[in-house]
């Protein structure tokens, strides 16, 4: 009780003040037009908050492993020797790896003749069906794609039997300019830098090898928020308090062999608290970075931008040299 009363005091000074072990960054100086943004809408995407967590990072990082890939926003501009982005969602691990390995235009013109074949546009909703019946029998990456763009808030989503079931973004979503353009930034970025890709649960990952120059950044489902994405209901794994302690064990042994990570979460969240990650900080004395932080897609965005609404944080085991002006 008295670990997470200290750490309670720490976050509330750190809305007011500096601490020794809790940072603020703001986006002074850093130029996130630089940053290639994913072509998926995934839940939590970092994208918006690269120009805070980056700087975060260590400067010279020979092995850069993203335990919980998602988007892949981070692995994408992240400067590393040799990257590695993980997921335990296997039709997106196949995706990522026909962007890295097939050639822009031939990308392109596949998803152009779907869009001609199906006649898919805002409005046509049984176009849509049909190819989402399509790629649930023959599972070609680049179809899944194709729905995304045309799904209700892009978003990828399967049901128990592993079927894509995200339904039809009537009058939303299509495969516009925007979209386009991030798709081609990003396959030409991912096809220049050292990037592989793995589809493991992460406490089956193999960490063992890594060394004090590599580095682990984890963004986890959130254990106090609910989404799509941690609920255990779509066929995938779920995230619960036993999955929250598996991970916070991997990374204090990733601590004992002085390998260096970073963790995303949040501390709080609409009145909830995650105890268990506040004592585990406090505990090991592991570093508190408050980020700024609105998921306006999110299901976990919130208005409430009171003391009792969300503190997203990027917990690391090392004190970041970028300390730069208070965000709050």
């Amino acid at each position: 009780m008295q670990a997470i009363e200290r750490t309670n005091a720490i976050i509330k000074n750190s809305i007011v003040s500096s601490s020794i072990n809790v940072h603020k960054y703001s986006n002074i100086g850093l130029r996130s037009h630089s940053y290639v943004k994913s072509p998926l809408n995934y839940i939590g995407g970092k994208y918006k908050l690269l120009n805070q967590i980056l700087p975060l990072f260590p400067q010279n990082i020979n092995y850069f492993v993203d335990l919980f890939t998602g988007g892949c926003n981070v692995g994408i501009n992240v400067h590393a020797n040799n990257i590695l982005c993980n997921d335990n969602l296997i039709y997106l691990i196949d995706l990522f790896n026909q962007f890295q390995n097939i050639s822009v235009s031939d990308i392109i013109t596949h998803i152009e003749c779907r869009i001609s074949q199906y006649n898919l546009s805002l409005i046509n909703e049984e176009g849509y069906n049909s190819l989402r019946e399509l790629y649930n029998n023959n599972r070609n990456p680049l179809d899944l794609f194709v729905l995304v763009a045309y799904s209700f808030n892009h978003q990828i989503r399967f049901n128990n039997n592993h079927k894509f079931n995200n339904p039809f973004g009537r009058e939303r979503s299509s495969f516009n300019e925007v979209m386009k353009y991030n798709l081609i930034s990003f396959i030409e970025r991912l096809q220049k830098k050292n990037i592989s890709f793995s589809c493991n649960s992460f406490e089956k990952f193999d960490l063992s090898t890594l060394t004090k120059n590599d580095f682990v950044y984890c963004d986890p489902p959130y254990l106090i928020t609910t989404g799509t994405y941690n609920d255990g209901k779509r066929g995938f794994k779920g995230w619960n308090i036993e999955e929250e302690y598996k991970l916070l064990t991997i990374l204090d042994t990733l601590n004992v062999k002085g390998v260096q990570f970073a963790l995303s979460n949040v501390l709080t969240h609409k009145g909830k608290e995650n105890e268990i990650l506040k004592n585990w900080i406090t505990k090991n004395g592991y570093n508190i970075n408050n980020i700024k932080a609105n998921y306006a897609n999110s299901s976990y965005h919130t208005h409430d931008r009171s003391l009792n609404s969300s503190i997203e944080v990027l917990i690391t085991n090392y004190k970041p040299i970028a300390i730069q002006a208070t965000l709050f």
